[in-house]
């Protein structure tokens, strides 16, 4: 008989134990079990260790392994003897084994649940993280395999070592015994072992964008022996940019006595450099990719630019050609933007890195770009370039095989430079990740995302990522409750960005409208209305008014409690000829700008209808914004005419960014990034700005009015987010997870089908009863007799419902019949019933005791794989079904994810007293779906749960049906120890 895993001795090379991760500097390793193939490489690992960590690994010296060691830390079981290895370019650097013991030491198998572990790291790379990262891998596994607890020896003057336990987060504790430290480790993930987890990986995964960002050295690779062609663009490109570092052009095809191409160093290797590069721009066809991963990774390059195409946007070959290059990459340690890609600008001053294909380098400024598309990226940097927005950073990733958007909101989150992450998006390869991150960078940070593929199901060629099969309605409420600004378009986005990089964070939604249009003044108006603002009634300022009187009533407006932002509407002057005055978009934009710089601090946007220069005068008022000038320069004329731009006083700060109060308030990863856009200052304590921000100008007031909108509700999210919601403590009291958790699983039974099973609706009863959520009973009725049985133990008035799936919750099909008070009628309802719609067998009635009445609500809840388990809410019937009138949060919610989820709804007003109703019991209605959140993040086996109808009266409610699921649980990428993603 052949054994069992669980029987056999010497389980099956686990490969899913294999994984590649970040390190501190940002390099990658990868980690994996080490194997009877080994023996050579422990050997040459072990040789290049000092004498001092192999006392402190065997407490005595220990020169070299024999031939018995050897064979012990090369043969595992894989189960109560694990070694893992962390290897880069093939080769051993650090590996960590654990042996699983009884309580008194000795070698035991399960259920002993302690193990011994003990590391070694290299000791050219230490410092590097590699000891944290491997203890989350082998507590990963150790847990997998049932073992609960660490033990450890090690001796006092081993502070490192000592360090990485104690940091690690996990409940431990110490004694001095023997001479060595004896350490315990509870291998139960804890809050602070998963903070420090994921400090970790921030901190690594931004410092491996930063390397790539600011690079000292680059080789472009693939460039033309003649001019034209791509790698020969970006090479000048770089060279244009006036890139600080150094330079090299790499051709294999150069001519051995080629000394230089466009001034720059030419050689055929990177070999053949002699000196270190940080980054190399590939331009060669995908076919001489892997020979160039090679050259570059022997030679100690840190990252590369990969614009080659030919890859996962070509199909299945290309898919694996992808997959190939990533491992490659990543055996040598290093990290890919692309394949793909349109390349990498970075305008820091000390940097001026533009190793891409755009020919001109954006300005400098505090706008960071993510794309994935090319096409998209070249009309962001035009139409940002336009409107005279500067970037601190711009990223086109092409396929982006490995470096992500949760990459650059790694680095973003802490990059002085950035005050505005800016994202085109075409996939989300890990959601869940995603949101995570974007929460805590909308915190302290504004973040714009515009998704593309909304609505096609699948992903974009060349996206080798996990499709999620989440409703676009859905992915954009949860992005909204992560705090990310959710746009449609491009041009959106850039509206978006050019308001929160140049203004700060309005405080409501009150808006002022003046200008010298009575008409543009409405349709601001009109459109402040239908985006949910508060606008004011507009000032009209009349055709005749001057610069100075615009200045005069925006500086009144700025200084009035009772708005939150202003928009100045303005038409071009009409001379007594009739033709429009030249020169008045400068002049106005010179007063506009005085009385912005020196009122209160309050967003001002300026929408324009063919007013020459005004939008580009706007644009350019930060040139000025940072010279000493006079502190009151005077005003513009009162007929239009040259006038230069006002000095800034110290009166306004520029962004929601970058106040002393809203910055992340700690030292970046980055560079700085110098900018003429905007400066900071933190002595400004009056409410004032301290320089001059860029005023953006619209064509249109709906635009204008949109980004405004969109800014207001981000200010209104990062309040809320200062002070998040919890769980109530009382649902603690009144939940039995212990009890519901042995449910579970004799519900799943020992061999769970993978595709899991619905429960009836006793079992559902039961289920949901653990976490207090009662269940009407629906007692069944397969002929008439039954149902008068039924209703004579539940007591009249009754209804009658069908439940098969094509009636169930279908009023309008003639399905239910309700308030049915007494016998004679149940029975007529039975006979109409089943003469109308089928036989019992085909409807299968049930009878359910009547309740109060009130608004027929949904509460869902299901776990998605990519992105997690999501609790929805809804009104019964046509606003959610029909009209997708549904919202969405993220589970585990807080008392204030439910509030706000129930208010979401546009249909909200009927749960609020419409038309002078009763106002339903909402507080039982956010308890309920409180408990729903704990159910299915208690439990991952719930893999959907659905409560239709839920009837919410004027005092409490009642969950007339329900529906659940079961599965074995989906993996938990994120709760598990760091590792890149792998598609």
């Amino acid at each position: 008989m052949e054994p069992t895993p669980e029987q056999s001795p010497h389980h099956a090379y686990p490969d899913h134990w294999e994984a590649d991760v970040v390190l501190r500097d940002g390099g990658t390793a990868r980690v994996r079990p080490i194997t009877t193939d080994d023996a050579e490489r422990l050997v040459s690992f072990y040789e290049q260790v000092s004498d001092e960590s192999k006392y402190y690994r065997f407490f005595a010296p220990y020169p070299r392994l024999s031939a018995r060691d050897v064979h012990r830390f090369t043969h595992h079981d894989y189960v109560d003897r694990v070694g893992l290895a962390v290897t880069v370019g093939g080769e051993f650097i650090a590996t960590v084994r654990y042996d699983r013991i009884d309580d008194r030491g000795r070698p035991a198998s399960a259920p002993a649940d302690e193990a011994e572990v003990a590391f070694l790291v290299q000791d050219a790379h230490q410092g590097r993280g590699v000891a944290s990262a491997l203890l989350e891998h082998i507590a990963a596994v150790a847990r997998e395999r049932g073992i609960r607890r660490f033990a450890a020896e090690v001796l006092p003057a081993n502070n490192k070592m000592i360090k990485v336990f104690r940091d690690a987060g996990f409940t431990q504790q110490r004694s001095f015994e023997d001479g060595s430290v004896h350490l315990t480790l509870d291998l139960e993930p804890t809050a602070e072992s998963l903070a420090v987890q994921r400090a970790r990986e921030q901190r690594a995964e931004a410092r491996s964008v930063q390397r790539l960002l600011a690079p000292g050295s680059v080789a472009v690779i693939g460039v033309g022996r003649a001019p034209g062609g791509v790698g020969r663009t970006v090479l000048r490109n770089l060279l244009g940019s006036g890139f600080t570092g150094r330079t090299y052009a790499v051709n294999t095809s150069f001519a051995d006595d080629l000394g230089t191409v466009e001034g720059v160093p030419a050689h055929r290797s990177v070999g053949g450099i002699g000196e270190q590069v940080d980054l190399a721009v590939v331009a060669v066809p995908a076919d001489r990719v892997p020979e160039v991963v090679a050259d570059c990774g022997e030679h100690g390059v840190q990252g590369i630019v990969v614009l080659s195409a030919g890859y996962a946007e070509r199909g299945a070959e290309g898919r694996e050609r992808q997959r190939e290059l990533v491992r490659q990459a990543r055996s040598y340690g290093m990290r890919i933007i692309g394949p793909n890609a349109f390349g990498i600008i970075n305008t820091s001053e000390s940097v001026r890195l533009n190793a891409s294909l755009a020919p001109e380098s954006p300005k400098a400024g505090r706008i960071g770009l993510f794309t994935q598309s090319g096409a998209i990226g070249i009309a962001l940097l035009s139409g940002l370039h336009r409107r005279g927005a500067g970037l601190s950073a711009f990223i086109s990733a092409g396929n982006r095989a490995d470096v992500s958007g949760n990459d650059f909101l790694q680095y973003w989150y802490e990059d002085q430079g950035t005050d505005v992450a800016l994202l085109y998006l075409e996939s989300l390869g890990n959601p869940r990740k995603f949101t995570r991150l974007a929460r805590r960078t909308a915190a302290v940070k504004p973040v714009v995302v515009v998704k593309g593929a909304r609505h096609s199901g699948t992903n974009p060629p060349g996206h080798a990522v996990p499709v999620s099969r989440i409703p676009d309605a859905t992915v954009s409420a949860l992005m909204r409750q992560a705090g990310v600004i959710r746009v449609d378009t491009v041009t959106e986005m850039v509206d978006v960005g050019l308001l929160l990089a140049g203004q700060p964070l309005p405080d409501g939604p009150r808006v002022a409208i003046l200008g010298n249009s009575e008409s543009l003044g409405l349709l601001t108006y009109d459109a402040c209305l239908a985006e949910g603002l508060r606008p004011r009634p507009p000032r009209d300022l009349t055709t005749e008014a001057s610069p100075r009187d615009f200045r005069r009533a925006l500086a009144e407006a700025l200084a009035d409690r009772t708005c939150d932002a202003v928009i100045v509407t303005a038409i071009p002057w009409v001379g007594e000829n009739g033709e429009a005055l030249t020169g008045e978009g400068e002049v106005l934009a010179a007063a506009l700008r005085e009385a912005a710089t020196t009122g209160p601090a309050k967003p001002v946007a300026v929408v324009h209808v063919e007013m020459g220069g005004l939008a580009q005068a706007l644009a350019a008022a930060t040139s000025t914004a940072n010279q000493p000038g006079p502190a009151n320069q005077p005003g513009p004329a009162d007929r239009p005419g040259p006038h230069p731009a006002a000095a800034a006083p110290q009166a306004r700060t520029s962004s929601p960014a970058a106040s002393a109060a809203t910055r992340p308030g700690r030292s970046g990863a980055g560079a700085a990034t110098d900018s003429a856009d905007t400066t900071y200052s933190a002595d400004a304590t009056d409410g004032t700005r301290p320089s001059a921000g860029r005023i953006p100008a619209y064509p249109a007031a709906e635009r204008a009015v949109r980004a405004l909108a969109e800014v207001v509700k981000y200010a209104q999210w990062r309040r809320h987010a200062a002070a998040p919601g919890k769980v109530p403590q009382f649902l603690d009291e009144t939940i039995d997870e212990h009890a519901t958790a042995g449910l579970i699983e004799t519900l799943l039974g020992p061999d769970p089908d993978p595709r899991g099973r619905p429960l009836t609706h006793d079992e559902a009863r039961e289920l949901l009863a653990g976490y207090g959520v009662p269940v009407r009973p629906a007692l069944p009725a397969p002929d008439p007799e039954a149902a008068v049985a039924a209703a004579a133990e539940l007591g009249y008035p009754v209804a009658l419902k069908t439940t098969a799936p094509h009636l169930r919750h279908r009023a309008d099909l003639g399905g239910v019949r309700l308030d049915l008070v007494n016998e004679n009628a149940l029975r007529r309802a039975y006979d109409e019933l089943t003469e109308l719609l089928g036989t019992p067998a085909e409807l299968r009635p049930v009878v359910q005791a009547m309740v109060p009445r009130g608004v027929d609500t949904v509460v869902r809840a299901s776990i998605d794989a990519a992105a997690g388990a999501v609790l929805s809410f809804g009104l019964a019937g046509a606003p959610s079904e029909l009209l997708g009138d549904t919202a969405h949060r993220l589970v585990p919610a807080t008392d204030r994810d439910v509030a706000e989820l129930i208010r979401s709804i546009r249909a909200a007003p009927v749960l609020f007293g419409w038309r002078g109703a009763a106002p339903a019991d909402t507080a039982a209605l956010e308890e309920l779906l409180l408990r729903v959140s704990r159910l299915v993040d208690d439990h991952p086996e719930v893999v959907s749960v659905a409560l239709e109808p839920v009837v919410v009266a004027t005092q409490g409610l009642t969950v007339l049906g329900a529906t659940v699921r079961l599965a074995p649980p989906p993996a938990r990428s994120d709760l598990g120890p760091r590792r890149l993603p792998s598609y």
